[in-house]
């Protein structure tokens, strides 16, 4: 079996097998013409349970084929400009090749003998991202699995910086006392993290949006200044640069004030809305994240990566101290004053993809305007959109996008219901799918079920999104129909 090795014998069979895989894809990807095919669980299952692992075929054709059969012919999408559904974007070639690099030659990124040019083209990458931000000379930061994991290690760096004791904070606290304090909107892994890391199940305050889904930071103030009274300990605000839902940019410079008045870590989760460091046309949508401790961005959600992509950043570098440990046998202490970058010194994980030369290869062959001109284009396509919905009664939409993010849901004429209208919109979501004509996603807004386009596709065109709304109103107003002919 040795045949099935990389290395310097079987390089030419190594050609062969990528580029016959290649070719699949690219066929496929060529001949789709929708972004689902509409296969269900009950269909597909059998076909995947039915392979026996311990039987190889031994062939990487007929290997090819099978894949075909139980992924990617039913494969969803996300080039296809009907898909748009989640924070999913289409991929750049750039970065296809440098996956297929990265994944050949396989280097891990945690310590220098065992990446060498790999850790520097992170730490480049990481210090052209920070200047993108604005974060300053001391900045620093390291890659990520994603924007999940990106939180929870800032936050971390939060805690310990916000522990009782330190920095010149009063003893005899505990972590029960730390408050984390995020709009209601925010990620769900602001939550998640605070449980991960200990915290009370009080620790995370819900901030309420305004009408356009940004932080009220009266609100915000209020909570802060209740935290001091009750002798609790302010540990982090995290301010959303894109939320999930709306796409909303908290008021980045007002949080930013409150958090120097009461010495409070600011987070920015610009996971989302990242793609505006790059934008020619936007980026002052996301100013103030220049004054964050910290500050999340997924790459492969707005800088057209493939998954995973991703970093945290921070303003002083010495703060990632936090997640360091030392082993003997991988970075001992005497490394460091040997000035050996070992990029786990900064991070989570041990063992650690080079999916920075992903964003490399995309810069170098594209540059950064070039992301930032695809960034803009789903922006703009977003406003169009909105006034689509707005001028359309068959629907109601919540928010002017701030990003490419679009909630509305379908207002049949005559029904009154909310709870008939939220099923018809269930419904409508469900057939739609099925169907593999277009792929949405789905909220809740207020209690009620709302759908939702996120566009990271610029080929996607007004002419689509007309399409979609029609497909989506056809599919409501037939679950309406049908169910008044079971009601008489």
């Amino acid at each position: 079996m040795r045949s099935h090795l990389l290395n310097d014998t079987t390089a030419e069979q190594y050609r062969r097998s990528v580029t016959e895989g290649v070719e699949r894809v690219a066929a496929r990807i060529a001949t789709t013409d929708r972004p689902f095919t509409g296969v269900t669980v009950d269909a597909l299952s059998p076909r995947i349970d039915g392979i026996d692992l311990d039987r190889p075929l031994h062939d990487t054709a007929a290997v090819l084929d099978e894949l075909e059969d139980v992924y990617l012919r039913d494969a969803v999408y996300f080039h296809h400009p009907r898909y748009l559904a989640h924070l999913n974007c289409p991929v750049v070639i750039p970065a296809v090749l440098g996956e297929a690099v990265l994944s050949a030659v396989n280097s891990s990124l945690d310590t220098w003998d065992q990446s060498a040019g790999g850790t520097l083209i992170e730490r480049k990458l990481i210090d052209w991202t920070t200047a993108r931000i604005g974060l300053g000379p001391a900045a620093d930061g390291v890659f990520t699995s994603g924007g999940t994991q990106s939180n929870l290690q800032a936050l971390l760096l939060a805690r310990e910086e916000a522990k009782p004791g330190r920095a010149g904070r009063e003893a005899g606290g505990s972590l029960a006392d730390l408050r984390i304090f995020a709009s209601e909107v925010s990620h769900f892994s602001v939550k998640k993290s605070a449980k991960l890391l200990g915290l009370g199940p009080d620790a995370v305050v819900s901030i309420p949006v305004d009408h356009d889904k940004r932080m009220q930071t009266v609100a915000l103030a209020r909570e802060l200044e209740r935290c001091a009274k009750d002798g609790l300990v302010p540990m982090a605000v995290v301010a959303t640069g894109g939320t999930t839902d709306f796409g909303s940019i908290d008021p980045l410079p007002e949080i930013a004030g409150l958090c120097e008045q009461y010495g409070v870590w600011m987070h920015v989760d610009a996971a989302y809305g990242c793609g505006l460091l790059a934008s020619l046309k936007y980026r002052h949508r996301i100013d103030g994240i220049e004054r964050a401790d910290s500050v999340t961005v997924d790459y492969h959600k707005s800088f057209f990566q493939p998954v995973s992509s991703s970093a945290v950043l921070v303003r002083d570098a010495a703060t990632l101290r936090h997640a360091t440990y030392h082993a003997e046998y991988l970075n001992p202490r005497r490394m460091v004053q040997e000035r050996i970058p070992n990029q786990v010194d900064k991070s989570l994980q041990t063992t650690r993809r080079f999916d920075a030369l992903k964003l490399w290869m995309t810069l170098r062959v594209m540059g950064a305007d070039g992301i930032g001109e695809l960034f803009d284009e789903v922006c703009d396509l977003a406003a169009e959109g909105w006034k689509l919905l707005a001028a359309d009664p068959r629907f109601d939409v919540v928010v002017e996008p701030s990003l490419s993010t679009l909630v509305f849901r379908h207002i049949p004429a005559a029904v009154t219901d909310p709870a008939e209208i939220d099923r018809a919109n269930l419904y409508a979501r469900k057939a739609l799918f099925a169907s593999g004509d277009a792929v949405v996603a789905g909220t809740k807004v207020a209690g009620r079920h709302y759908l939702k386009f996120t566009l990271l596709n610029p080929e996607t065109t007004t002419a689509d999104i007309a399409a979609v709304l029609d497909l989506i109103a056809g599919h409501a107003e037939q679950y309406l129909g049908d169910s008044l002919d079971r009601a008489s």
